[in-house]
């Protein structure tokens, strides 16, 4: 049996978001004279959402009240700056054109909250991608599988004609919640021997190597 449906992540696999979420995580630093954070902490700190993302990033030992206001004007920025440096990886366009063409449904499932999700699937990808799942109040968050079931259900499609395509251990945890076959991108925000120490096994170095997994099936 082969692959008719491919789900994907977004921040990391599909899309680089990585500047403009670091401009936002230190406009909202330096609103509350926090020392400001590196890109390449940053960039570990994603894949479990944007709440831990700057749970992460602030002081220890911060107030409550201290992280609200902080996270607050993270969500505000980012909301208004979210496609200012965002783009997808290049190949992604081209693969997922390619994937389309030849009848392969896709949805992308992600922790960024859903208007982020909403906004980012319009720009890039409103011609390939109908479903794209964020998180919401509604939905547990990923690595619990529930996104990707919602995103098959929608799909009408199975788990073992599905492989699920990420860049992070949470992706990897995610996948294997589900009963998700995986392919792991090494453009994202995670390293090879990071990825191999926890357990990775099917990797893409570009893009067009997914579609050549999804097809050999």
């Amino acid at each position: 049996m082969s692959y008719n449906t491919v789900i994907f992540d977004l921040d990391g696999t599909l899309l680089d978001t990585l500047d403009d979420l670091s401009d936002s995580v230190n406009y909202a630093l330096s609103k509350m004279n926090y020392p400001l954070r590196k890109k390449s902490e940053i960039r570990f700190f994603l894949g479990n959402g944007i709440k831990r993302l700057m749970k992460l990033s602030v002081p220890d030992g911060i107030p409550d009240v201290d992280f609200d206001k902080t996270f607050n004007y993270f969500k505000e920025y980012y909301n208004v700056h979210n496609q200012d440096k965002t783009k997808p990886y290049d190949g992604v366009i081209t693969l997922m054109h390619d994937l389309k063409n030849k009848g392969i449904k896709m949805a992308i499932v992600s922790n960024k909250v859903q208007s982020a999700v909403d906004q980012l699937r319009e720009k890039f990808f409103s011609d390939v991608i109908d479903i794209a799942i964020g998180d919401s109040p509604d939905i547990k968050r990923k690595p619990e599988p529930d996104s990707c079931f919602k995103a098959l259900k929608l799909l009408n499609s199975s788990i073992e004609e599905s492989v699920y395509v990420g860049d992070s251990e949470v992706d990897m945890a995610t996948a294997k919640n589900a009963g998700l076959d995986l392919i792991i991108c090494l453009w994202g925000f995670r390293d090879r021997d990071f990825l191999i120490e926890k357990g990775a096994k099917v990797f893409a170095e570009k893009p067009a190597d997914i579609e050549r997994e999804v097809l050999k099936k």
